[in-house]
């Protein structure tokens, strides 16, 4: 009781009388609450139903995922990356293998780079359609099957490449991906985009600027909803994002309204890079030549004795990488996904540091509820889509 009171005196003490109209509570909202996860923590101060003060609580879910990437063989920390974003863990997964290509200096084959093209707009697609409730991520989840065998924590890819090439079944599911989704998308949208209702109740709702959005370096959809055209596929391309043609949509007020449209738009455009990049997929091997962190065939590995060692090496985290120091980020579901590393010539890395996207601009959310309803709260919080697993690392 004392800790709360202690809570409310500070909390009010900017306010001025005029600004009070009936009695200050605290409520939380979170952690047991849907629109929270059951794992983050808000301690309101409202005056009746508008929202004076926030303050969040992180901390719930924290699993020490640098500290136990530090003590794992590089190869062995991609499962770790499914856990940040696990909405779209591949783009983390193959975030993280880029990294450690670009510390070693690996020439990446022009079909792989396709491949994960492919796999990331796929993964982003997914992770849009968990913050605008549409169903139809359950198709993207069958074509991850049909590449590693998993649906969330997919562990796709690998150091240089994949594990195996697309088989038959993932093109022709692919395909049909392509063909039937626009058209139950847009069914979806037609509801919504222009519904006086939905817009009504979402324009104006959680809004922030775009020079307090750079301030807070919020980066992804939250940011281009404020106006500002920033995207790493754009800015710094990667995987021969250059190769594509799509635009990079912005909203005006930053507000839910324009967050949904974002994101709307960037499902459109991820479609559009979908298809340029499978009309197009180059033929070529499926995983670069680098036997000291792909797992040779099994029939080499029976009979012969320098695949035998590749395999050993691989299995029991032996393989050693060269000092440097390097950081790769990728534009994630949410924003700027990025991987600071250094290494001292060991067989884990000295330091591994996870720039998180959700953990940065969930430090915006306090200053864009605030003078908003509870049911506001509840709206801003589903649009700017924090996912439980970047908010501790």
């Amino acid at each position: 009781m004392e800790a709360k009171e202690q809570y409310k005196t500070k909390n009010l003490d900017h306010l001025s009388k005029e600004t009070i109209d009936g009695e200050i509570a605290t409520i939380n909202f979170g952690p047991t609450h849907p629109a929270t996860h059951g794992i983050f923590q808000n301690i309101l101060q409202v005056d009746g139903e508008k929202i004076i003060s926030s303050e969040q609580t992180v901390g719930y879910i924290h699993r020490a995922f640098e500290k136990l990437a530090e003590r794992r063989p590089y190869n062995q920390i991609t499962p770790i990356t499914d856990r940040l974003n696990y909405c779209s863990s591949p783009i983390n997964n193959i975030g993280w293998e880029m990294t450690v290509e670009k510390l070693i200096g690996a020439e990446i084959p022009k079909r792989v780079q396709y491949m994960r093209v492919i796999i990331m707009e796929l993964a982003r697609i997914a992770d849009h359609l968990i913050c605008s409730s549409v169903t139809e991520r359950e198709k993207i989840y069958e074509l991850y099957e049909e590449i590693c065998g998993a649906r969330l924590t997919t562990n796709i890819g690998r150091i240089g490449g994949f594990e195996r090439d697309f088989n038959e079944t993932f093109h022709a599911k692919l395909k049909t991906f392509l063909k039937t989704f626009p058209k139950a998308f847009e069914e979806f949208n037609s509801m919504l985009e222009r519904n006086r209702i939905f817009m009504d109740r979402t324009k104006g709702a959680g809004p922030i600027s775009a020079e307090r959005a750079l301030n807070y370096s919020i980066t992804g959809p939250n940011l281009r909803a404020t106006g500002v055209d920033y995207d790493i596929r754009v800015m710094q391309p990667y995987s021969s994002y250059e190769d594509f043609d799509f635009i990079i949509p912005v909203g005006v007020n930053g507000d839910t309204y324009d967050r949904f449209m974002v994101r709307q738009e960037e499902i459109r455009q991820s479609l559009r890079i979908i298809e340029q990049a499978y009309n197009n997929l180059p033929e070529g091997p499926y995983k670069a030549d680098l036997p000291e962190f792909l797992l040779p065939p099994k029939a080499e590995v029976y009979n012969q004795m320098e695949a035998l060692i590749y395999h050993f090496k691989i299995v029991m985290g032996e393989t050693e990488l060269p000092v440097g120091e390097v950081y790769h980020a990728v534009e994630g579901g949410n924003g700027e996904l990025g991987y600071y590393l250094i290494s001292d010539g060991g067989r884990s890395p000295y330091r591994l540091q996870f720039r998180r996207p959700c953990f940065i601009y969930y430090q915006a959310y306090p200053e864009m509820i605030k003078g908003m309803t509870l049911s506001d709260a509840v709206l801003t919080l589903s649009s700017i889509n924090v996912i439980a697993g970047e908010l501790d690392a």
